[in-house]
């Protein structure tokens, strides 16, 4: 019997061997192994556990011994194994026991009294563990459901160290989680519904776009930027609706698939954030960070390289309400992770690598006083502070935004309210965002906004009126090669959601229309 465990250490984390040995001198129990406060002090919560779940504890001396020796173990979780080792250790001993022979992942924190709580990590350890060849597992009964997400591993669920004790000579306690069918399979989570063959969350008060008025450019921004996986900034007064419809935007954006919620749930494991009623997370994240968020809030840091939000938004939403009130060193952060899906950190000589595969949604006001651009208020700004203001973006992070929208004031009289047709209802919005991700998902598999200058080339074709519109564009407004590129995918998305094959001069001009908002800082309104 081999008993493993884990400790996190960024996305990676690594696996943990834990060895028991007793041997002759005054009783004592000994933890080596660069073990941190809390593993030292599994100590003391292990021999009472042991003792109060009836067992006796071994008289001789006790050498515990983690490795790799030079790996730093910190964490509740080593309670467990380490107690399943010492027992293991005795039995084996006594000569008592035949214990199975396969390696065991086993994790946990012990009460004194012997009962097994839940620790964070679990998603993260089991999958290691199984990408190592150890497909047998003890948790926390709070944590099976989380654990049985990984496919082909079998495993226990304790609730307490007796339990999980005979569990180690046991194989017909352990159970074999089954992977979760995708919404491709014809599987459908609880809580979602199906829209012309992709599932979405289902509409619950609140996330109804019919409550909306006279915002027609704002929810059709909202509905390539969910049909593509675009960029978005809506810029407006304040209290003219725009972070109201952005809020409602999780109603229009499918659920993930089982390969994208795999690496969702594990970073959300290792936060310590699954809930026991949702160990696989199928609805994309959708973070809001406040404005006083600093750069190891939102990138991730700490001792142990602890997820940041734009890791927590993978293959979900970051949401950045009043952006220009965010520190500027924030803002800049973004640009790397929003080109390259990934975000290095580096703490005490090691490095973890997290994915950070996000769509970034920004709300912001025109100009301190907010009223810049407005047809019914004066603006009171100078255009020194409004140029400041907008110095805080910076144009290489706008240009990597796809979609910028200028929301007028609803309550504005000179503002004529028509919407559009087919965007009244969230239920007609997510038709058309459904069509074009059906349609992405068959001709390349990824969506818009993530294609290559390759896929560019090869996935959105323009016939000669459509690059001419480009060409007047990019001259007039001064697009950069990113921009023009931005452009064309915007374009393909506008083409998926119509279910049109090419890509027209219309949905070319709609796609510059929604890009040269910002082409100038401060923005020409």
């Amino acid at each position: 019997m081999q008993i493993y465990s884990f400790s996190p250490f960024g996305y990676e984390g690594a696996l943990v061997t834990v060895e028991v040995d007793l041997r002759r001198g005054i009783p004592a129990t000994d933890i080596v192994g660069l073990a941190d406060g809390a593993v030292k002090e599994s100590r003391e919560r292990m021999q009472a556990a042991i003792r109060n779940a009836g067992f006796e504890y071994p008289p001789e001396r006790v050498l515990i011994s983690l490795s790799p020796a030079d790996l730093r173990k910190e964490g509740a979780g080593f309670d467990l194994p380490v107690a399943l080792g010492v027992l293991g250790a005795k039995a084996a001993a006594d000569g008592k026991k035949e214990f199975i022979t396969d390696p065991i992942l086993v994790m946990g924190e012990l009460e004194l009294s012997g009962k097994v709580r839940a620790v964070k990590g679990v998603h993260a350890a089991v999958s290691t563990a199984a990408a190592s060849g150890i497909m047998r597992c003890i948790v926390p009964v709070q944590n099976a459901d989380e654990a049985r997400e990984i496919p082909g591993v079998q495993v226990y669920g304790a609730d307490s160290l007796e339990n999980a004790f005979r569990a180690l000579t046991d194989v017909s306690f352990y159970e074999t989680g089954s992977s979760v069918g995708s919404e491709t399979e014809g599987f459908i989570p609880a809580g979602c519904t199906e829209t012309n063959g992709i599932v979405f969350p289902e509409i619950t008060p609140g996330y109804e776009f019919a409550e909306l008025k006279g915002q027609r450019q704002l929810v059709r921004a909202l509905q390539i930027a969910a049909a593509g996986e675009h960029n978005l900034i809506a810029m407006g007064a304040p209290g003219c609706g725009k972070t109201m419809a952005i809020q409602k935007f999780p109603a229009i954006n499918p659920i993930l698939t089982t390969d994208e919620a795999q690496s969702v749930t594990r970073i959300w494991s290792l936060a310590g954030l699954i809930k026991p009623s949702e160990p696989l997370i199928r609805i994309p994240p959708f973070r809001i960070p406040h404005q006083t968020a600093s750069i190891e809030g939102i990138c991730g840091g700490g001792p142990t390289c602890r997820p940041g939000e734009i890791s927590l938004a993978h293959n979900g939403v970051l949401f950045l309400d009043e952006a220009a009130e965010f520190r500027s060193s924030v803002l800049q952060m973004l640009r790397v992770p929003l080109e390259n899906g990934t975000i290095s950190l580096s703490r005490a000589g090691r490095t973890t690598t997290y994915p950070a595969r996000f769509q970034l949604l920004m709300a912001v006001n025109p100009c301190p006083c907010g009223n810049y651009g407005s047809h019914s208020k004066i603006c009171l700004c100078s255009l020194k502070s409004i140029d400041q203001y907008w110095k805080k973006f910076s144009a290489p992070l706008l240009d990597r935004i796809d979609l910028r929208i200028f929301v007028e004031n609803k309550n504005d009289e000179s503002i004529e309210i028509e919407e559009r047709p087919g965007l009244t209802t969230t239920e007609e919005i997510r038709t058309g965002v459904a069509c074009a991700i059906k349609a992405q998902r068959k001709r390349q598999g990824i969506k818009n906004a993530r294609l290559s200058p390759q896929e560019i080339l090869d996935f959105c074709p323009l016939d000669a009126e459509a690059r001419k519109v480009l060409d007047n564009a990019t001259l007039r407004y001064g697009f950069s090669p990113r921009a023009i590129s931005s452009c064309l995918k915007v374009a393909r998305t506008i083409a998926d959601i119509s279910a049109s094959q090419n890509i027209t001069a219309e949905h070319m001009q709609e796609a510059i229309d929604f890009h040269k908002l910002c082409s100038t800082l401060p923005p020409e309104l």
